[in-house]
């Protein structure tokens, strides 16, 4: 389905979870364990509730659907399991893959 607006199809992965700490999060994010451009990721935001800054929320967007189901296995196997993000994470990431379905600036 393409957004109403004309806006290219965006596929997103969301993630969300506490982190014991979020400097020590970001310089893991910040190391690219799984080379997210090559990986397919377009853009990338992360947000953290003002009131939390213990918790971490990411959006990451695809091109395509396979794409962002092939990253999330990754992430679940190979880095928050054993690799760099593994030590600064508290309990197990809430994930979801949304589909961008319309986009339009308010004026």
């Amino acid at each position: 389905m393409e957004p109403s607006t004309g806006a290219a199809f965006m596929i997103t992965l969301q993630i969300e979870h506490q982190v014991r700490d979020f400097a020590m999060w970001r310089k893991a994010f910040d190391s690219d364990p799984l080379d997210r451009l090559a990986s397919g990721v377009r853009s990338y935001r992360i947000s953290r509730p003002l009131d939390q800054e213990d918790y971490v929320m990411l959006e990451l967007d695809f091109d395509t659907q396979e794409a962002a189901v092939d990253f999330l296995a990754r992430l679940q196997t190979d880095t928050w399991k054993t690799g760099v993000t593994a030590p600064v994470l508290v309990g197990e990431p809430s994930t979801r893959i949304i589909e961008t379905v319309e986009v339009q600036a308010v004026q």
